[in-house]
């Protein structure tokens, strides 16, 4: 089947199996921040924007993106970068495995609240599998990203 949708940003078509799970066809176009993990749905290695809402490509077949938006890590570098070193300086991307996911939930989070809460963060990213840290490294860099955000905007007293 001719699949059609635009991938970070540039509109695409390709001719797909139609069983294909939207994670394996984004590999095979080279996003390679969208991981295979735990193939239960549970670790958030794989989670993309569709629409600019946070899904799981593992749990999606790539037939259902017909005509839609698929953002990965890939078509947010700009975006991602500045948060990505608060994290880094946590020592929080230990082993790398799982920051695509945390950054893409993250990011998420960040467009939908400027100040969450810690429990909101929390929250937010409970999908997310680390194995390596104790997830506090991600929700200090988190923290430290927002500080800096909001003095940056000319929000700190």
């Amino acid at each position: 089947m001719e699949l059609t949708l635009t991938l970070n940003g540039k509109k695409m078509s390709r001719l797909i199996e139609p069983g294909v799970l939207l994670l394996d066809f984004l590999r095979g176009e080279g996003c390679c921040s969208v991981k295979r993990g735990c193939e239960t749905s549970n670790c958030g290695l794989c989670t993309v924007f569709l629409d600019d809402v946070p899904v799981l490509s593992c749990s999606i077949l790539a037939a259902r993106v017909q005509g839609r938006r698929v953002t990965t890590l890939e078509g947010l570098r700009q975006e991602a970068e500045e948060l990505a070193t608060f994290i880094a300086a946590q020592g929080a991307e230990q082993c790398g495995f799982c920051n695509p996911g945390f950054m893409m939930n993250a990011i998420a989070l960040l467009r939908e609240k400027e100040e969450p809460t810690v429990e909101e963060i929390r929250a937010y990213l409970a999908g997310n599998l680390c194995r390596c840290s104790g997830y506090e490294g991600q929700l200090r860099g988190i923290l430290a990203f927002i500080e800096w955000r909001k003095k940056k905007r000319g929000g700190a007293q």
